[in-house]
């Protein structure tokens, strides 16, 4: 079986979730700069950045892959959501600058609010069920910047702590949704090997428990 393992925020813990589930994970322990790795056992992982996982294990180079619930709602990729593992908690929020929110007259003078964000599909759509107009400006750095230079009225993103809001004199004016890491699974590989899939996300989910 192969699996698709986030590198960054949540590699230590997805690392941590498959061991205890008993997959043989020594190669992600000790596997350095390599991109693929095989195991003693059989399994094999392939470690890329966050967003990428659903593209690897939607075109079927991975079984399974780990990715948080953010990245699902941006990239809706074709996979099976099997089981929310639990870790990497964090939340999407709508935030402006300190101070009178900008939102009601952006909406009233402009007609929509500018927004800046790394979730362009996230942000549309909470914007459009909540019935407001919104021009979305995607970036790819940080994005807290945005707002203090005038480029949006504020920006939809993550946030843990809210500490790296706080310091750029940003605050929270919505909570979008809490994302935690999910784990996916190629809709092929589900069919051919679900009973190995199930046992093997029974175990994931009695660690997550």
């Amino acid at each position: 079986m192969t699996i698709c393992v986030p590198l960054g925020a949540l590699f230590s813990d997805a690392a941590a979730a498959l061991g205890a589930a008993g997959a043989d994970v020594e190669p992600l322990r000790n596997g350095g700069r390599r991109l693929v790795l095989r195991a003693g056992d059989g399994t094999a992982y392939i470690t890329t950045r966050p967003s990428d996982v659903p593209t690897y294990v939607e075109a079927g180079a991975a079984d399974l892959g780990i990715v948080g619930k953010d990245v699902l709602l941006e990239r809706d990729p074709d996979v099976y959501e099997l089981l929310d593992l639990g870790f990497g908690g964090c939340r999407m929020v709508y935030a402006t600058p300190e101070g009178d929110d900008p939102t009601p007259a952006a909406l009233e003078h402009l007609g929509a609010v500018r927004v800046a964000t790394k979730y362009p599909e996230v942000a549309r759509a909470h914007f459009a069920a909540t019935g407001r107009q919104v021009e979305v400006v995607k970036v790819n750095g940080s994005v807290e910047l945005a707002p203090l230079v005038g480029l949006a009225h504020g920006i939809v993103d993550l946030t843990a702590t809210g500490r790296t809001l706080a310091e750029n004199g940003l605050v929270e004016r919505e909570e979008i949704f809490h994302s935690t890491a999910r784990l996916i699974a190629n809709r092929a590989s589900y069919t051919l090997r679900l009973e190995e899939i199930d046992r093997f996300a029974a175990r994931l989910a009695g660690d997550a428990s």
